[in-house]
């Protein structure tokens, strides 16, 4: 096996999970998905699909009707994409990992914006590209980004600059004036940007669109910027594998042929579900996205109210990240709050080493009452456990 899969680190979020698996006493907040089951419109898109027969390959690029729809759906929160420029792919982890396939050969460097989702640095390093971080900092529980410090780490060496906005696991969003900055560096400096967006309809601000700021809004068709998506946050989705990619006409082409030699395509039967969710998507999204944030602004002063915990509310996401003063080791409190608890968490240093002493608590939960149970867990275990 090649010395750069050797070298990839085992997921963390995985090892505090797998400790609590298949035990009824746990509440397990550590991944990052509803409890919600998809949409029964949706669902039986995807049964009536079946029933049809529609078992058969599928275009490398997606359905066309899945693609138009997509384009609409985009353009109705964002300047007009054209259903060309998008690629159905198997989820929105395939999007990315096809996006770094495409752009990123061995000893190129690439630079990411952490604390992040593992998987972001983990796939250039899989190509055998350098991974430099520029990671946010934390001002009295929120994360924010030094805009000069990143600029100053791409340089024309930098061959792809990965960014998640809305972030996970910090819940940072960029704001519409740093990405027109951020974009006006990379074209100077020749480096691609890679954003992922899948959080941008779980934005809590108050917005004309109901969206996060999009890189989408301020770039141009020719612009070196792929963007990622997926069905899986703002349509309840997460098991279905379904995502796309929006990107300059002309990788289009060689995007087609590199899906064929990673999945071939889509399932039929998973894009006719995606069809029906953006078709009622209006029905949907709305919903969970007023449900987040309910469920938010229940955790989240549950979890302020606690002595030695810096948290604050996050403008996009499904995460509240917080810092627990004392317990500098967050993989080893994650395993001992699954244990000893019955709460389980994704600690802070599976994003990155800078969020060390930090957990994330997902609180996509259709049931709030489960966040305020596992907050009483939390605070009963601290009252035997903080350090004196």
């Amino acid at each position: 096996m090649r010395q750069a899969i050797h070298d990839l680190e085992a997921s963390k979020i995985r090892e505090v999970a797998n400790a609590g698996m298949g035990r009824d006493d746990v509440l397990a907040f550590w991944f990052g998905e509803s409890d919600e089951v998809t949409p029964e419109v949706v669902r039986q898109a995807a049964i009536e699909s079946l029933q049809k027969g529609e078992t058969f390959y599928a275009h490398n690029l997606g359905l066309p009707e899945l693609r138009e729809a997509i384009a609409r759906y985009t353009s109705s929160l964002h300047p007009a994409v054209d259903a060309a420029r998008i690629a159905v792919t198997s989820g929105g982890v395939s999007a990315l990992m096809l996006a770094v396939q495409a752009l990123v050969d061995a000893g190129d460097e690439v630079v990411a914006v952490t604390p992040v989702w593992p998987n972001l640095v983990a796939q250039p390093a899989i190509m055998g590209a350098t991974v430099r971080t520029v990671p946010l900092e934390p001002v009295g529980g929120e994360w924010t980004l030094n805009l000069d410090t990143l600029r100053a780490a791409i340089t024309p060496r930098t061959k792809l600059l990965i960014v998640n906005a809305p972030n996970n696991p910090t819940g940072w969003t960029l704001t519409r004036a740093e990405q027109e900055a951020i974009l006006a560096h990379c074209r100077d400096t020749g480096t691609w940007i890679l954003a992922d967006e899948v959080y941008e309809r779980l934005y809590f601000e108050p917005t004309a669109k109901a969206c996060a700021p999009s890189f989408l809004d301020v770039s141009v068709p020719d612009d070196r910027l792929v963007v990622a998506h997926s069905f899986s946050k703002s349509f309840l989705m997460t098991g279905w594998r379904l995502g796309w990619l929006v990107m300059p006409p002309a990788m289009v082409e060689g995007m087609g042929k590199l899906i064929e030699f990673n999945t071939s395509c889509t399932s039929v039967f998973t894009q006719r579900a995606g069809i029906a969710a953006i078709e009622h998507g209006p029905d949907i999204t709305p919903r969970v996205v007023a449900h987040l944030k309910a469920c938010r602004d229940v955790l989240v002063p549950l979890l302020a109210e606690i002595p030695g915990v810096q948290v604050v509310a996050a403008k996009g996401g499904m995460y509240a990240f917080f810092k627990l003063d004392g317990f500098d080791d967050s993989l080893a409190v994650a395993k001992r709050l699954v244990t000893e608890a019955g709460l389980g968490l994704a600690p802070g240093n599976a994003f990155a080493p800078e969020a060390q002493g930090w957990l994330r608590w997902c609180f996509a939960s259709k049931d709030p009452q489960r966040l305020v149970e596992g907050v009483a867990r939390l605070k009963t275990w601290l009252q035997k456990n903080r350090p004196q």
